[in-house]
């Protein structure tokens, strides 16, 4: 079964929403085994609507669109659809008579324009929406070959209303399930990745595997459709022990888990106590770990330690250190992981120190360059990163995913 989404609204096209509803819908028709093959965002033009509209329907056996169902000149969705499936808009009672008592109960007074809402197709399987003024529905041409399902813009309504109403009406003859797992990796690029894989990307037919990339990090889906979930499901982990004999060192997680929740997870698994002393990063390791559900058993503190005082105060950083190889070294980095070890008491000590950029570098120490300390233990070590942006947001949270992986690495 082939789909396609149309988003519809200016205010899309615009920038001033983001369109999520288009993200959520991808992903749980892909777990009920629909082909997605298009997105489209539509404003609100009635005409190009009905272009995409009769474009997609050459394609697709299903066209499921978000918005334009409101009260407003403006909300033409019906009125197209209607139009490319040769039905018409009648009053529908039922749902006219249901919005007057919703008004009523409010103590408020139904306007004109409200009454658009119980306008629906004469054919339309009606989709009943307990949370919202605006039902969707499901509108079949006039052979039952193509449909189209009309739902709400309003996230909260229409992801309600497509797992409640809608999913059971369109896809219970769908045969085929689809099984996929997500594998997360850092410390591998993305071109390396794929030639480390290239020979399984090249002659896949099922499962398949797709790469994905973002900032620091590369992720593969590796997705299995066929009749019987358990055949899928028994694809998808030969594929992935496959993969992990290429690349597993690189490998975190293999259930789409992010590097945080899988370090947290490992500390407080093994109740190994932390600690950090942040410089460039100002902060944003902590937080990262703080949003972890149960990270205070293991998490003692963490101390911004900007400015150089701060790190001869707070961490014992020696002056001779910083005078003669700067802040942003190696040795800076170790007798800030080892401070922060002492001045807590706690079982690792972590830091770092580096060019957040996107001035202040030099050919010696560019934007960019940071070190990692990390003292547990008898073990004390220090990783040297580069991560080739000015953008200094980026060159942060890069740091931080190195914090993590040194901790993964080294626990």
């Amino acid at each position: 079964m082939r789909a396609c989404l149309i988003s519809v609204g200016t205010e899309l096209l615009m920038g001033e929403i983001v369109n999520t509803n288009a993200a959520w819908l991808s992903s749980h028709l892909n777990d009920l085994g629909v082909d997605v093959l298009y997105h489209h965002t539509v404003g609100d033009n009635p005409k190009r609507l009905k272009e995409v509209l009769q474009e997609s329907l050459q394609d697709c056996d299903i066209i499921i669109t978000t918005g334009g169902l409101g009260p407003t000149q403006d909300d033409m969705t019906k009125e197209i659809v209607c139009d490319v499936m040769d039905d018409e808009l009648v009053m529908n009672d039922d749902w006219l008579k249901l919005l007057h008592d919703r008004y009523e109960q409010r103590g408020r007074r139904m306007t004109e324009n409200n009454f658009k809402q119980a306008l629906l197709p004469t054919r339309a399987q009606i989709l009943w929406n307990d949370r919202g003024t605006a039902p969707g529905f499901i509108l079949a041409d006039p052979e039952g070959l193509k449909k189209i399902c009309c739902l709400p813009g309003p996230p909260r309504e229409m992801t309600w209303l497509f797992e409640e109403k809608a999913t059971p009406l369109l896809f219970s003859d769908v045969e085929d399930v689809l099984v996929s797992r997500i594998v997360r990796t850092f410390g591998i690029g993305e071109s390396t990745l794929e030639t480390e894989l290239m020979d399984l990307v090249d002659n896949q037919t099922d499962p398949t595997i797709a790469t994905y990339a973002k900032t620091g990090e590369c992720t593969l889906r590796i997705a299995s459709k066929r009749k019987d979930r358990e055949e899928a499901q028994k694809a998808v982990d030969d594929m992935i022990q496959i993969v992990k004999d290429r690349i597993g060192k690189y490998i975190y997680s293999c259930d789409d888990e992010e590097l945080v929740q899988v370090v947290a997870g490992e500390l407080m698994k093994r109740g190994i106590s932390i600690s950090s002393a942040e410089s460039c990063t100002g902060g944003m390791f902590a937080s990262a770990l703080i949003d972890i559900p149960g990270i205070s058993e293991v998490f003692d503190r963490s101390l911004v330690t900007y400015s150089n005082r701060a790190k001869m105060e707070e961490l014992g950083v020696k002056n001779e250190t910083l005078e003669k190889y700067g802040a942003v070294s190696e040795e800076v980095a170790l007798e800030m992981a080892e401070g922060i070890r002492r001045v807590s008491g706690s079982d690792i000590g972590i830091s770092v120190t580096g060019v957040a950029g996107p001035d202040g570098g030099t050919e010696e120490k560019p934007v960019g360059l940071v070190f990692i300390g990390f003292a547990y233990g008898d073990k004390k070590l220090c990783r040297k990163t580069f991560w080739n942006t000015r953008s200094r947001n980026t060159n942060r949270q890069y740091a931080v995913l190195n914090m993590l992986d040194v901790i993964r690495q080294n626990i």
